[in-house]
This record gives structure tokens, C-alpha cells and sequence, in this order.
């Protein structure tokens, strides 16, 4: 039971590291598919336009720098890129701990601090998001993130569970 458990959380490590680097590479690659969004968030176009009476009560949050914009966008592409390396590193770790090769404990250290770092991305998100109302026109994030976080608690919760 102690190797499934561990060929497990390597698993589920590396499932993570793939989705999130899938993630920062389109990120990279293509800006623009996220940036609009994250853009019309930053500055509740949607909810000036859908909720207009409750857009005036939070409208001072607004953020339409374009160069605040730009700097907020690229700090998460390099939260995301730190956090698929780190999970990387994690599921690696944790690949040589299976046969053998390396220290159990310090892989799942390893493992569990990539989780920490894409759990926290995406936790993020969720406050950021809330403090900008995203939830009024951008469920579908809302409910993006919420997943993802669901996601790396399970993860964590997988990691350090005693074998």
C-alpha cells in the first residue's frame, strides 16, 4: 500500500504540473486569450455594462492602467510558471522516491510546496476575483478557480496522508 500510495501522489502531482504548465505556456504564447478577460475584470466591464446600479457602489476598484494591467498579468504568468516547476520538481522527486532512489519524506515536502504554490494561484483568484465582483458576469472563473483549489486541497490532503 505504501508504494500505491506514493505512485499516487507522484501521479496527482504531475497531473497538476501538466495543467498548469499547459497553462503558462498558452499564457506565453498566446497573451491575448487571457489578458482580455483578466483586463475586463481588472476594470468590470462587464458588470458596468450587465449591473450598472451595483457597478457604481464598487466602481472605485476598478483598475484601468494599462500598465498596471500589464504588470498584474505578468506577475501571474510567473506565479504560474514558478508553480509548475515547483510541481514538477515535486513529481520528479517523488518518480525517484518510487524506486528507491530518493528520500520519501523530503519528496512529498517537495510535492507538497509545488501544491501549496498552484493551490495559492488559484485561491488567488478567487479573492482578487471577489474583490472585483467577477462573480456578478464571470461565473464561469469563479467557478474555474473554485475547482482548481478543490483540486490542490485534495492534493494536499493526498500528500500528507500517513502511508
Amino acid at each position: 500500500m505504501d508504494l500505491a500510495t506514493l505512485i499516487a501522489q507522484m501521479f496527482v502531482t504531475a497531473c497538476l504540473a501538466g495543467w498548469m504548465t499547459l497553462g503558462v505556456k498558452d499564457n506565453i504564447q498566446h497573451p491575448v486569450m487571457n489578458r482580455t478577460f483578466t483586463t475586463m475584470v481588472l476594470e468590470m466591464e462587464r458588470m458596468a455594462e450587465m449591473y450598472p446600479e451595483h457597478y457604481a457602489l464598487v466602481a472605485h476598484r476598478r483598475i484601468t492602467s494599462p500598465a498596471l494591467q500589464t504588470a498584474l498579468f505578468r506577475f501571474i504568468v510567473l506565479a504560474e510558471l514558478l508553480a509548475a516547476l515547483l510541481l514538477w520538481v515535486g513529481a520528479g522527486w517523488l518518480a525517484l522516491a518510487v524506486f528507491g532512489m530518493a528520500d520519501v519524506e523530503s519528496a512529498r515536502v517537495a510535492a507538497l510546496i509545488g501544491t501549496i504554490a498552484f493551490t495559492g494561484v488559484w485561491a488567488s483568484f478567487l479573492i482578487g476575483g471577489n474583490h472585483f465582483s467577477y462573480w456578478y458576469c464571470h461565473e464561469w472563473a469563479q467557478n474555474n478557480h473554485f475547482q482548481l483549489v478543490v483540486w490542490g486541497t485534495a492534493t494536499m490532503v493526498l500528500l500528507v496522508a500517513p502511508a
